[in-house]
């Protein structure tokens, strides 16, 4: 990879996550001074380093060349979503109090799930944001296969 932090592997393959963002300033505060990530650039695109990734944030806008039949824009509402970020902790109650303190909003505190303990909260485009700590999967216990599990 790049010294610079900038997603660019010498060889193999990189993962990273785009976010169509309404407003990127918005975006780049909430990723690093919430959830505690590194601004590897400002804009154009910004690019936070979180963790062991990267989110990389622009705003929407019509077809490109490379994609002639696409229109990037941010979620539409609260109530659908089609994909979500799963950020895996080490301490999930720390996690929840101090990102309350920096101002994230979550939908519930985190609940007991028997194979983790998870919460969800919102970015502020609204899209969702899993937090959650593996305890029972650490002892054999896993999602059960109802449709309560998700």
């Amino acid at each position: 990879m790049n010294n610079d932090g900038i997603p660019a592997p010498s060889e193999g393959l990189l993962m990273t996550h785009f976010l169509t963002v309404r407003d990127v300033v918005r975006s780049r505060r909430f990723y690093s001074e919430v959830l505690g990530g590194q601004v590897v650039l400002d804009e154009n695109p910004c690019i936070v380093k979180l963790a062991n990734s990267w989110i990389i944030m622009n705003p929407g806008g019509g077809p490109t060349p490379d994609k002639p039949d696409v229109t990037l824009e941010p979620p539409s509402g609260p109530h659908t979503v089609s994909s979500f970020m799963n950020l895996r902790v080490a301490d999930i109650e720390a996690c929840y109090a101090q990102w309350s303190a920096k101002g994230a909003e979550f939908l519930t505190p985190p609940i007991d799930r028997l194979a983790e303990v998870r919460c969800y909260l919102r970015d502020p485009d609204g899209y969702l944001i899993e937090v959650g700590q593996a305890t029972g999967m650490l002892k054999g216990i896993f999602a059960r296969t109802d449709t309560n599990s998700g």
